[in-house]
């Protein structure tokens, strides 16, 4: 078969790989509902996401080292039957306990889907067609992303919860088929000294801060003694990782990868932009559902916009790369998004859902740059057998970035919430507790039984705490401008340019 049709099944796999990857960080938020009445454990169900995401971090960058000592074939392909085996068990869970436990177990293997994926696409193309294809990568990431919680819910509703983990199977033994019948990796195996104590100690760090942020506020207070342990236990772990990784022979991080700018910058602008955008992918959902009215699948569907213009801007910034430099298309990219947030953050319950939908727009558009300028940008000019732990690293950065930024903007929108929920019950005592639970704001059938005084003024709570939080990142936006800043003036080469420059 000819190569560029091997190429053609082999990008097909590693998509059909991402998009599961992708989706399932959020296509179980929108079942937990119906997860946790079928199961039970309503305390529990935080960990179902927080086993997840652990798993998933900390696999990253390990796989992505493993994968540069060992080939990418086979942990990619790894990756893929951990995951599968883990839906299949995630569906059939009696418990939520088990649930929690087969849920870590598809991170295991999610983790090295997306980084290794990004990276065999690099070694497989060259220069000249990685800003296409790195386009489409993006593009189907943040698709999946967006629109994880939309099939979630339509799953739940049209089968059951069940699927929303049997859907994976189809999907991922197509995806398995492919890479394994039509990937043939072109490298041996060397015998190298794997950093068992660096994967050890990044592995405690991640766990102990991930759960730290995920209970903290939650089931924990922030100041109990258990939650204090855990970013202490966390702390030690890093600290100790860092010195462990300057000594190591092969370490998991290649620290020295940090003195070349671009790819320092690029680390840095995956942290901000995740923990940025999925603010957004978060909160318009509960602004559509709590200050319109909307059902949950309208809530949804509203995130099209979004989606629809990160696709656009992935595949702008893919396809320019090798013409305009990374620090030119990230100006673009940042400016858009700065003023997408900026428009968000000036609505009010009065403000029209088309105007919405145009903000949403912009901000999808800005941030769809970053879903394929940043990993080609972590790998330029680094050498293929230093590739996998590169993009593994940009990789866990936004995945630890989209986790910080939930974590402490969410906190920040509850507060204020609850505040100015506690100002209303202080003018109308009987109010609340005459319309039922304040859970009734979200479901249209429900939003009737709320007085049109009441409903006004939880209405516009909602829609000042989110708000506000929409304002408060645009700080961490405009760190990304200055960071944009020092990104230099390099671009991706062609070939012939890469020969012309050697000789």
């Amino acid at each position: 078969m000819a190569e560029s049709a091997q190429n053609k099944f082999i990008v097909a796999g590693l998509l059909l790989g991402i998009f599961m990857a992708a989706i399932d960080n959020t296509i179980v938020a929108t079942a937990m509902g119906t997860i946790v009445s079928d199961l039970g454990s309503y305390e529990k169900f935080v960990w179902v996401t927080a086993g997840y995401m652990v798993a998933v971090m900390a696999g990253m960058p390990i796989y992505g080292k493993l994968s540069d000592m060992y080939g990418r074939k086979r942990f990619f392909l790894f990756g893929l039957l951990a995951f599968l085996v883990g839906s299949v068990l995630c569906g059939t869970a009696q418990s939520m306990n088990q649930l929690i436990t087969y849920r870590v177990i598809q991170g295991i293997g999610g983790g090295a889907l997306m980084p290794i994926a990004f990276t065999i696409i690099f070694d497989i193309f060259p220069p000249e067609k990685r800003g296409k294809m790195t386009g489409l990568f993006g593009a189907v990431f943040g698709l999946s992303s967006v629109l994880g919680p939309l099939l979630g819910a339509f799953i739940t509703d049209a089968f059951s919860w069940h699927w929303v983990f049997f859907i994976n199977l189809p999907i991922g033994a197509v995806a398995f088929f492919f890479i394994l019948k039509h990937y043939q990796e072109e490298r041996h195996a060397t015998k190298q000294k794997i950093d068992w104590l660096g994967a050890f100690t990044l592995v405690t760090a991640v766990t102990g801060l991930m759960f730290a942020l995920e209970l903290g506020g939650k089931t924990f207070a922030w100041n109990s003694a258990f939650i204090i342990s855990l970013f202490s236990l966390s702390g030690l772990a890093f600290v100790a990782f860092f010195f462990t990784e300057r000594k190591a022979t092969e370490p998991i991080i290649s620290f020295w990868m940090f003195k070349n700018r671009l790819f320092a910058t690029s680390q840095i602008l995956a942290f901000l932009y995740g923990g940025t955008f999925v603010l957004l992918a978060v909160f318009i959902p509960i602004y559509v559902q709590a200050v319109y009215g909307g059902s949950a699948t309208s809530a949804g569907f509203i995130l099209m916009p979004m989606m629809l213009g990160s696709v656009a801007g992935s595949m702008v910034g893919g396809l320019l790369q090798t013409k305009i430099p990374f620090r030119s298309l990230m100006a673009v990219s940042v400016i858009s998004f700065f003023i997408g947030m900026l428009l968000l953050s000036t609505m009010s319950v009065d403000t029209s859902r088309i105007a919405m939908s145009l903000y949403m727009t912009l901000a999808g558009f800005g941030v769809g740059f970053s879903f394929s300028l940043l990993p080609a940008a972590s790998i330029n000019n680094i050498e293929p057998r230093f590739r996998g732990s590169a993009n593994s690293t940009n990789s866990f950065l936004r995945s630890f970035g989209m986790t910080v930024g939930v974590t402490i903007f969410g906190t920040i929108q509850t507060t204020v919430f609850s505040s100015r929920i506690a100002e209303v019950m202080v003018k109308d005592p009987t109010g609340l507790s005459g319309s039922g639970d304040i859970q009734q704001i979200f479901q249209p059938e429900t939003r009737s039984n709320i007085p049109p005084e009441l409903l006004t003024e939880l209405s516009q709570a909602m829609s000042d705490s989110i708000t506000l939080i929409f304002s408060l990142a645009l700080i961490p936006i405009v760190f990304a401008a200055i960071t944009v800043f020092f990104m230099g003036n390099e671009r991706v080469l062609t070939s012939q340019e890469m020969k012309k420059k050697a000789t």
